[in-house]
């Protein structure tokens, strides 16, 4: 897979006078079949940390859904909103994780690295015996999931990254992050108005681009769900929401591209997609956590959401989400979204 600038997010993006740039992910270890960086992958031993408002750890809770890997990787989310020490496990019992034991996530950090100096990023995987962290790589992370933890997957898992399509994968996926995924950002903490257009002009390109590949074919790649449709979606999903408006691509909204909405509607609508997505936790992070961009805090009541729901009629255009496989069973009663935080 094509490295996206060996970046990742710590929800204090960085943004000022210069242009914005996305922070390294520091800590780039692997879990492994073969467990090579001293990390094997093994049933119950690892937690994925993650914050629902933040489209890379969403990748990283959509295909662990997908795979069905809840069972063999436990899951921590934390509070949208964050103080000085960053992430933040407030919505626990006792203000602290339950398995890891933590209140803050840099806590594994600093067991990891002593007086690490980055930002604590999501999502990131910590070992359970040790308290450490063992990797924010986002980037390879859902790529790992999909392919060195099968021997964990649920019986008719689906394959996010099959090898005959990993050319095509990744070719796509890097336009995708170029100008969409991290373009918003870009448009969003732009300094100035030349950066500012340049930015929103790479978002609306890639998504005219994007419009015109899925006017005929249900999915970026191949006949079923891949890596690639995950990193897409988890920018859609948010696009009017929160991008439309607090990052200024405004040129239209998500809803007014018939062909990317019906799209984006059609991902949602599957087993493991929405079932993932809290707009609470998403609009509140981005309108309350950004001061740079939205000094008042103020969250807006918008956008109606009950579209979400709405007929795709995407399956006429052929194609199975799950390709020979089977859809991921009722998400676990601790993990479900609650009912005023979605459509």
């Amino acid at each position: 897979m094509t490295r996206e600038g060996d970046e990742s997010m710590d929800g204090n993006e960085k943004y000022g006078r210069k242009a914005f740039k996305r922070s390294k992910s520091h800590f780039a270890d692997r879990i492994t079949a073969d467990g090579a960086d001293g990390w094997p992958v093994e049933a119950g031993r690892y937690r994925l940390v993650i914050n629902r408002a933040c489209p890379w750890a969403s990748r990283a809770a959509i295909s662990r859904r997908l795979l069905g890997l809840e069972d063999a990787l436990s899951m921590g989310v934390t509070d949208p909103l964050q103080d000085e020490k960053s992430w933040r496990f407030t919505l626990d019992p006792g203000g602290k994780d339950p398995v890891l034991g933590i209140r803050y996530l840099h806590e594994a950090y600093d067991a990891r690295e002593t007086g690490y100096p980055g930002g604590v990023s999501v999502p990131a995987i910590v070992d359970v015996p040790s308290g450490r962290l063992v990797t924010n790589d986002f980037q390879q992370m859902t790529l790992d999931l999909a392919t060195e933890w099968s021997a964990l997957f649920r019986p008719g898992a689906p394959d996010l990254y099959p090898e005959a399509l990993r050319g095509e994968i990744d070719e796509v996926s890097e336009g995708v992050y170029r100008d969409f995924n991290n373009g918003v950002y870009r448009a969003g903490f732009a300094t100035n108005q030349e950066e500012y257009e340049e930015a929103c002009g790479d978002v609306f390109r890639r998504l005219g681009l994007l419009s015109e590949r899925l006017k005929d074919r249900r999915y970026l790649v191949g006949e079923s769900i891949t890596e690639a449709d995950i990193r897409l979606f988890t920018t859609l999903v948010r696009f009017d929401a929160v991008y439309h408006g607090h990052f200024k691509c405004n040129r239209y909204k998500l809803a007014e591209d018939p062909v990317l909405w019906a799209y984006a509607r059609d991902l949602y609508q599957t087993p493991g997609f929405g079932d993932t997505v809290d707009f609470d936790h998403i609009k509140r992070h981005y309108y309350q956590v950004h001061t740079g961009i939205n000094p008042t805090a103020i969250v807006p009541v918008g956008p109606e959401l009950s579209g979400w729901l709405t007929p795709h009629h995407r399956e006429q255009l052929g194609g199975n989400p799950f390709g020979d496989g089977t859809p991921p069973g009722r998400v676990p009663e601790a993990e479900q979204i609650p009912a005023d935080h979605r459509p």
